[in-house]
C-alpha cells in the first residue's frame, strides 16, 4: 500500500528473463495439448474451424469476444463513428452545446438498442436519486444508490425489470446489466456531488448528460461526475500538445492487439481446455501453470481493448477517462490489485477514503474495507464464489497495513533502517505484501476457476457485474476475471476494483500513501 511500483532494471530484467523462459516452456506443453485436444468430442462446440488453409482451427469459447468482432462488429463500428462524427461537428459548430449532442446521441443509441421500454425504466432510476439528492443528506443518497443496484442483482426485481427490454438478442443480458449498473453508479455519483457541494445546484439535465454519454454507457469506465461535469462544461475544449498522436497510437495498439489474440486462439486452446477435466487433468504441470497465466492474462488483454477501444473516442471528446487496467504480471502489491480504475476511484472516494479518514488506524481500516467489499460483493452479484472472494481479498487488503504496523514498531523499524538501505527496505515490503496477496489468491483461484490448475494461486475472478455462470446470473460460456473488486469492462461483465493504489508515474492516492513516500523520502540513506 505504500510500496512504490517502479523498481531498479537488473531487478526487471531479471524478473522479466526468468518469466520468459518459464512461459516458453509452458508454451510448448500448451500448444502440443490444442493440437492433441482440437478433435476430441468435448471440444467441437467451442473450437471451429478457422484458417483452413493451414488446417487450424480457432477456439471460440468467449462467447463475448465472438460476438463482439462478429455480429455485433457493424452496430458497435456504426454506433461509435457516428458518435464521432456528431461531437466533431458540434464541437466546431456550438462547442458550448456538446454536452446535450452526447446526451441526445446517447439516449437514441439506447433507445434503439434496448426498447424504449428499458430507457423508461432507467430514466425511473435516474429520477428518483435526482429527487433524493435535493434532500442534502449523502447517506440517503448512497442508501437509495445500493438499494438501487440491488434491484438489479437479486431476483424476482431482476427477472422482472429485464422484462423491460424489447426484443431478444445475444448480448441483451450483458448489455442489460451493464446499462443498468453502471447508471446506478453515475447517478450516486450524481447524487453524492450534489450534497457535497449544495451551492452549485446541480439540474436532471445535467444527470443525464453526465449518465447518457454513449462510449460509456453500456462498458464503463465510471468517471466520477465532478470530473466529468467539469472536462464536458469547457466552452473551448483545447488538446495538450502531441494528444492526437497519443490517440491514434491507442487506436493502433487496439487493432493490432485484436489481431494478435485472433492468431493466438488459433493456436492455444486456453478457453476450451478447462471444460474439459478428464484431458486437462493429464496435462503436465507447466502447461497448467501456463494455461492458468494464459487465461489470466487474457482477460486482462480483453479489458484492455475494451477500455483502449472506448477511452479512444473519449479522448477525442476532450475528456480524461481512467486508464486502462494495468496488466497483473507487472503486480506484486496488494493494494494495487484493482481492476477498474474508474470503479476504484468512486469506491474510494465515496466509501473507502470516506470511512478511512487517514488509513492509519487498524479499525477503521478494516471497517472501511470491510464495507468496500460488501459494495463490491453488491456488484459482482452475491453468492458463495463472491463471498469467499471478498473476505480473502479483504483479508490481503488488512494484512498489508497489519505488516507496515508490526514493522513500525521500534525494534524492527531500527534492524530494517539499520540493517537494509531503501532497496532493501523496499524489498522486504514487496516480499510481505506478494506473501499476503498469494494467500488471498490462492482459494479465490480455486474457487472461481475449475482446474486444479488454478494452482498456481493466481486468481480468476468474473469482471462483469452478475454475469458469473458460478452465481446463476448469466450462462455465458466465459467471463471475464477481476484482480481485485467490481469491474467494468462490461465492466459488469467486465471489471474489478482493488482498493487503494499506487500506479507507476502517479502521486499516492490516498493520505497513508502520501505519508508513507514522505517518511521514505526522509529517511536517511543505508
Amino acid at each position: 500500500m505504500g510500496v512504490k511500483t517502479a523498481l531498479p532494471a537488473a531487478e526487471l530484467g531479471i524478473y522479466s528473463l526468468v518469466l520468459s523462459g518459464a512461459l516458453a516452456f509452458a508454451a510448448r506443453g500448451l500448444l502440443e495439448a490444442s493440437q492433441d485436444g482440437a478433435h476430441r468430442k468435448a471440444f467441437r462446440e467451442s473450437v471451429r474451424p478457422g484458417w483452413e488453409y493451414i488446417g487450424r482451427k480457432m477456439d471460440v469459447a468467449d462467447f463475448e469476444w465472438v460476438m463482439w468482432f462478429t455480429s455485433f462488429r457493424n452496430v458497435i463500428l456504426f454506433a461509435l463513428c457516428g458518435h464521432v462524427l456528431f461531437a466533431k461537428l458540434c464541437t466546431m459548430v456550438t462547442p458550448q452545446l456538446r454536452s446535450w449532442m452526447y446526451a441526445v446521441y446517447g439516449v437514441l443509441a439506447v433507445m434503439g438498442t434496448m426498447g424504449p421500454w428499458y430507457l423508461l425504466l432507467l430514466l425511473g432510476h435516474c429520477v428518483g436519486l435526482y429527487i433524493v439528492s435535493l434532500l442534502g443528506q449523502p447517506w440517503l443518497c448512497l442508501g437509495l444508490g445500493l438499494a438501487s443496484l440491488a434491484s438489479f442483482k437479486t431476483d424476482p426485481l431482476t427477472s422482472w425489470q429485464s422484462g423491460f427490454v424489447t426484443g431478444t438478442f445475444d448480448l441483451q443480458e450483458v448489455l442489460f446489466q451493464g446499462g443498468s449498473s453502471f447508471t446506478v453508479l453515475r447517478c450516486t455519483s450524481f447524487a453524492l456531488e450534489s450534497c457535497a457541494h449544495p451551492s452549485r445546484r446541480y439540474a436532471l439535465a445535467d444527470l443525464l448528460k453526465y449518465n447518457f454519454y454513449l462510449p460509456f454507457f453500456f462498458f464503463g469506465p465510471v468517471m466520477t461526475f465532478d470530473r466529468f461535469h467539469e472536462q464536458v462544461s469547457q466552452a473551448e475544449p483545447a488538446r495538450p500538445e502531441g494528444e492526437l498522436w497519443r490517440i491514434r497510437a491507442q487506436a493502433g495498439l487496439s487493432v493490432v492487439t485484436i489481431v494478435v489474440v485472433d492468431i493466438f486462439f488459433h493456436f492455444f486452446y486456453i478457453l476450451t481446455i478447462p471444460s474439459d477435466l478428464k484431458f486437462a487433468s493429464r496435462l503436465p504441470d507447466s502447461a497448467l501453470a501456463g494455461l492458468a497465466y494464459a487465461n489470466l492474462v487474457y482477460d486482462w488483454v480483453k479489458a484492455a481493448v475494451l477500455f483502449g477501444v472506448v477511452n479512444t473516442v473519449a479522448r477525442l471528446d476532450h475528456l480524461d477517462p481512467p486508464r486502462a487496467p494495468k496488466c497483473i504480471t507487472a503486480l506484486y502489491v496488494f493494494g494495487e490489485t484493482h481492476f477498474d480504475r474508474g470503479i476504484n476511484d468512486w469506491l474510494c472516494k465515496y466509501v473507502y477514503d470516506h470511512i478511512g479518514g487517514e488509513h492509519s488506524a487498524v479499525i477503521p481500516e478494516l471497517a472501511a474495507s470491510m464495507a468496500t467489499f460488501a459494495i463490491t460483493t453488491l456488484w459482482l452479484g452475491p453468492c458463495d464464489i463472491v463471498y469467499l472472494w471478498s473476505v480473502l481479498n479483504c483479508f490481503g487488503l488488512n494484512f498489508e497495513l497489519w505488516v507496515q504496523k508490526l514493522a513500525e514498531h521500534r525494534p524492527l523499524a531500527q534492524v530494517e533502517v539499520s540493517g537494509a538501505g531503501r532497496r532493501g527496505q523496499e524489498g522486504m515490503h514487496r516480499a510481505l505484501g506478494v506473501r499476503g496477496l498469494r494467500r488471498a489468491l490462492l482459494l479465490s483461484g480455486l474457487a472461481s476457476h475449475p482446474l486444479p490448475a488454478a494452482l498456481s494461486g493466481l486468481m480468476v475472478h468474473p469482471r462483469y457485474p452478475g454475469t458469473s455462470s458460478a452465481c446463476g446470473h448469466h450462462t455465458t460460456p466465459r467471463a471475464g476475471p477481476d484482480t481485485a473488486g467490481p469491474g467494468s469492462l462490461l465492466g459488469p461483465p467486465l471489471s474489478g476494483l482493488g482498493i487503494p493504489v499506487f500506479s507507476e508515474g502517479e502521486p499516492a492516492r490516498n493520505p497513508r500513501d502520501a505519508r508513507t513516500a514522505q517518511a521514505r523520502a526522509a529517511r536517511p540513506g543505508p
